[in-house]
Formats: C-alpha cells, structure tokens, sequence
C-alpha cells in the first residue's frame, strides 16, 4: 500500500533530488521552458509552483525562503522581478507539462514543462477571461455613454 507516500524519489538520496530539483528550477526561471523525463517534470512541478505562489508577495522572508530552496541568487531576481509581476493575477497552476513521446537512447517519457503566461503561441488565440458575472445574475446592465467631442476634434476637420 502507498499510504503517505506523496514524493516520488527519482532513484536519488535526498540531497541529490533537492539538488537536481533546485537546478531544474533555476533553469526553468531562466529559460521559461525545458525538456526533461515525464515523472521530473512532475516532481518539478510540485517543487516550483509554491514557490511562484510566494514570489507573488515581495517581502525579505518570502525572498529568504525562496532562496533557500533554489540556492542561486540570480534566479530569485528574476523570479520576483519578472515571473512574479507576470503570474500576478493567476490563482495558481502557473506550469504546463506537455508529453513529447520516448528518448531515442532508453525510450524514457519525455516532457516539456514551460512557464505558461510566457507563451504568446499558445496564448494568443484566447481572449482574456471576464472576471465580472454581473450578466449571467442579472445585475445591472449600464452602457457607457458616448464621449462628447472636444473643440479640438472639430477644428482639425
């Protein structure tokens, strides 16, 4: 039975998974998107997206905790200047996993895991979301008036 086991070890001790856990993330802080077996992109998964939560609030303990599980003052830079003010909105799953079928050499499962606001391909045919559900209650329905014209409007014509 699996009772209480959530980690998946990887075939590693633990200071070799954290390790590796910890450069994967710097690496995908950095270069947004990697490629890696299925069951790491997974454990990838688990391992950077509280901490994407907690560079959403800029404070020195949340810095502080960040840096001491990816180790690498660079990537939580960028981390909180430019990932976090991008995912600022996003209540969570801030990571895509896409399979990409076997490894040549052993026929390992392979996987992409991107950041996903920072892909416009997938992205750009989506329009954005309507955080308002004032149509769908009933509420009220006001239309904006139009906007009268300037004398400076008129004199150009």
């Amino acid at each position: 039975m699996r009772h209480g086991k959530k980690v998946n070890h990887l075939g590693r001790k633990t200071a070799h998974r954290k390790a590796m856990l910890a450069n994967m993330a710097c690496s995908l802080i950095e270069h947004k998107r990697i490629n890696t077996t299925t069951a790491k992109a997974k454990a990838l998964k688990q391992f950077i997206e509280p901490l994407v939560t907690k560079s959403k609030v800029d404070s020195t303990h949340n810095r502080r905790i960040v840096f001491s599980r990816l180790r690498q003052k660079e990537a939580v830079a960028e981390l909180f200047r430019d990932v976090a003010v991008k995912v600022g909105d996003r209540p969570g799953g801030y990571t895509r996993i896409i399979k990409l079928g076997n490894r040549l050499g052993d026929n390992a499962d392979m996987a992409m895991i991107e950041l996903v606001d920072y892909n416009e391909i997938y992205n750009a045919d989506k329009p954005k979301k309507k955080t308002t559900r004032r149509s769908r209650r009933g509420g009220s329905k006001t239309v904006a008036a139009p906007a009268p014209e300037t004398k400076a409007s008129n004199e150009e014509e």
